[in-house]
């Protein structure tokens, strides 16, 4: 038996990527406590608002759970006491449970000294491409240089990434393991109430047919080329479809909306802020093409996402996105955006292709689960606790 302690920070407000990796993870996790004979504590650094006001309430995702311990100190401040007070930070152990192994789930571990240590890094997108990062993020690479100090493992999600993290950080490829994430849905999660409890969104929004892009709005996703082909289609081959743009605006999106606004063809051009999971479900399941064409991902789980819900997926032939969408999407260079469009048309004009596609994507996503995801992480904590 032994006591793994998880950072589940990135879990409050409306989630994003690393949000729902983290999520996913503990709840498979906790369901495989018993079988596996480990035991699962949770933690959670305050955000720096909140530890102002002195609010170490847990986030309301992890009431569920009957072990949550606040580490009464936010990461940024942390990661400052690294730097120039070290020696305070052991005082922060006695709110863990004095963890065997513990998991830090966002480009950062506490340095907890009795315990093995593993960060995650979703990507290096701030070392990789820094023209596609804000200054904040770009910040990750100082404390992921300070976390390695002390660091026994890193976890990532897809070879290409760790390939990333031993070139650019020259990091020892062999304590870098590779967990596959998974989609937040899965085949049959479309029920029929859940379809006709949101009919007057499926009435006002896909009315006709439309393109499908879920992520958010930055830079590194490409969504002005994905605009310029959608134009480039409309303009040329009349086409009725809408280009739909779910996401929450990330950082450096002006340009983005200036697209839309300026665009000949903006009526069909709808962006939806953050919406609900059951809502994006729908959008995906009738979407006539889900286009993904980012320059860079970590792993890129609106990839599956789509698959899962029955969209043929468009994407980059760039990064990650290939081991993840495998044979079952079409490849295109992020840079083009007529080559774009092309591909675009092509599955429009061809329904053979856009079965086969959304065949071979129910099938590829079926590779993938929550609990492989967590089974491939213990297998980690295993091996980490039998070499420590």
């Amino acid at each position: 038996m032994f006591k793994v302690c998880i950072d589940a920070t990135p879990i409050r407000g409306n989630l994003t990527g690393i949000g729902v990796y983290t999520l996913n993870l503990i709840n498979a996790l906790y369901k495989l406590q018993e079988t596996e004979n480990f035991i699962l504590d949770i933690y959670f650094h305050p955000s720096l608002k909140n530890w102002l006001k002195r609010n170490l309430s847990t986030p309301n995702l992890l009431t569920a759970y009957p072990q949550v311990s606040s580490l009464p100190i936010p990461v940024s401040l942390a990661n400052l006491l690294a730097k120039y007070s070290p020696f305070i930070l052991p005082y922060f152990e006695k709110y863990l449970n004095q963890p065997d192994i513990i998991q830090g789930t966002d480009h950062y571990v506490f340095p907890y000294k009795k315990a093995v240590k593993i960060m995650t890094i979703h990507d290096l997108t701030f070392v990789k491409y820094p023209q596609y990062s804000t200054k904040i993020v770009k910040g990750y690479l100082e404390r992921i240089k300070r976390c390695l100090i002390w660091t026994d493992a890193i976890i990532t999600f897809a070879e290409n990434t760790k390939q990333d993290i031993v070139e650019l950080l020259n990091i020892d490829p062999n304590i870098i393991y590779v967990t596959p994430q998974a989609s937040r849905y899965y085949s049959n999660y479309l029920k029929p109430q859940l379809l006709y409890d949101h009919r007057d969104v499926i009435d006002y929004y896909l009315y006709k047919p439309y393109f499908l892009f879920v992520s958010t709005l930055e830079p590194r996703k490409n969504i002005v080329n994905l605009i310029e082909a959608f134009e480039y289609l409309k303009q040329n081959y009349n086409l009725p479809h809408q280009l739909i743009l779910i996401g929450k605006k990330g950082w450096n999106y002006q340009d983005i909306l200036d697209k839309i606004e300026l665009s000949h063809f903006k009526e069909d051009i709808q962006h939806l802020d953050y919406v609900s999971d059951e809502l994006v479900a729908i959008f995906y399941s009738q979407a006539e093409a889900f286009i993904y064409p980012s320059f860079y991902e970590g792993f890129g789980l609106p990839v599956l996402e789509a698959m899962t819900l029955g969209a043929p997926v468009i994407t980059s032939y760039s990064s990650s996105l290939p081991e993840v969408a495998g044979d079952a999407a079409l490849y295109i260079d992020p840079n083009n955006y007529y080559e774009l469009a092309q591909i675009m048309l092509k599955v429009v004009d061809n329904s053979t292709l856009r079965k086969e596609m959304i065949h071979k994507g129910k099938i590829q996503a079926d590779k993938f689960s929550w609990e492989r995801t967590a089974k491939a992480t213990l297998d980690v904590y295993k091996s980490l606790k039998k070499n420590s």
